[in-house]
């Protein structure tokens, strides 16, 4: 992917000059490739011959065993641990890793764990992780993954280091999602207009649009949208206007509450909204408001997904924070 290929050559000339890190945090916005480039660097630094390692450029050679093993998914050296059903790394997870951690390779002549994501480790798992941490292996290397805008315990973030995914350009992000749509069977390409549609809600973020121009998540945001314009006007109550929420799910209504929030930040300061078809409210929200109330927005949205780890109702957090936003209407305009 184009726009990792900064990073790429980051983890490059650090494996070259053999001065590569025992833990990297690898920070970017939701779908912008951290779990590919991460698995991508797992099997360079797995292979038995990489090419180019000369001049500085290594490259996995994609004939060795091991990166066989790699192609095949199935490589017993190369680790990955997410979030189960609870939407959290648990402790056992992290345990599992450390023994992983601590054991001699299997097949290759190193190890790698990734950690997808270590925003969503439990306290417990944040505390077992700081032992792996703090006594490095020579043979192992920890890839941790951090969605932007979601907080890395200090005490984590300052024994790795960092590495930032940057979103490409609007043209970048079209052109790889456009040849995503060739691969797939004619009748099932979504149209332009989706595709467009997909890569503005998703703030160009590739591999998010392509979840949404292949999947029901549009269909589903813009009913929610219609329901949160019709209840900040209120036309409908807000039960009414909840349900359009809970057909998303939880994570999904709280991403949308919390991209309008920072929309509505943005044009505070001055900016340019990434949602474009809910400018014209935001901006009327905008006017009527100090800046610092989005922040509190922002703030309602991180306690409603720290409350998600224990299974929250997602039509009552949606109405929870819908009656917040209708707070920020003129008061003739509001609800009595």
């Amino acid at each position: 992917m184009a726009w990792h290929q900064a990073a790429w050559s980051t983890i490059q000339n650090r494996l070259a000059a053999d001065r590569l890190p025992h833990a990297l945090i690898i920070t970017g916005e939701r779908g912008v490739g951290k779990r590919h480039w991460a698995e991508s660097v797992a099997g360079l630094l797995v292979c038995d011959a990489p090419e180019n390692l000369d001049a500085g450029a290594p490259e996995a050679c994609g004939r060795c065993k091991q990166c066989e093993l790699v192609r095949a998914a199935s490589h017993p050296d190369i680790r990955v641990y997410a979030p189960e059903k609870s939407r959290m790394v648990k402790v056992d997870q992290i345990r599992a890793l450390s023994g992983f951690a601590v054991a001699s390779p299997q097949v290759a002549r190193r190890k790698v764990a990734i950690i997808d994501r270590a925003d969503q480790l439990n306290i417990n798992a944040a505390n077992a992780l700081l032992k792996t941490l703090e006594e490095p292996q020579p043979d192992v290397t920890l890839l941790l993954l951090q969605e932007a805008g979601r907080p890395v315990l200090p005490t984590i973030r300052s024994r790795c280091q960092a590495m930032t995914l940057p979103n490409p350009t609007a043209e970048v992000a079209n052109e790889w999602l456009a040849q995503q749509v060739l691969t797939m069977e004619e009748g099932s390409r979504p149209e332009a207009t989706v595709l467009a549609k997909a890569l503005m809600l998703a703030g160009n973020a590739p591999r998010l649009a392509l979840e949404y121009a292949t999947g029901d998540f549009i269909g589903l945001r813009d009913q929610a949208f219609d329901g949160f314009k019709q209840f900040m006007k209120n036309q409908i109550p807000v039960a009414e206007a909840a349900k359009a929420f809970k057909a998303l799910g939880l994570e999904d209504s709280l991403w949308l509450f919390e991209s309008w929030a920072a929309d509505l930040a943005r044009i505070g300061a001055g900016g340019a909204p990434v949602d474009a078809e809910a400018e014209d409210m935001l901006g009327f929200l905008a006017r009527s408001n100090p800046v610092w109330k989005a922040h509190e927005l922002l703030d309602m949205v991180r306690e409603a997904r720290a409350a998600g780890v224990y299974n929250a109702n997602p039509e009552l957090e949606a109405a929870r924070l819908l009656m917040a936003w209708q707070q920020l209407m003129p008061t003739r305009r509001r609800a009595g």
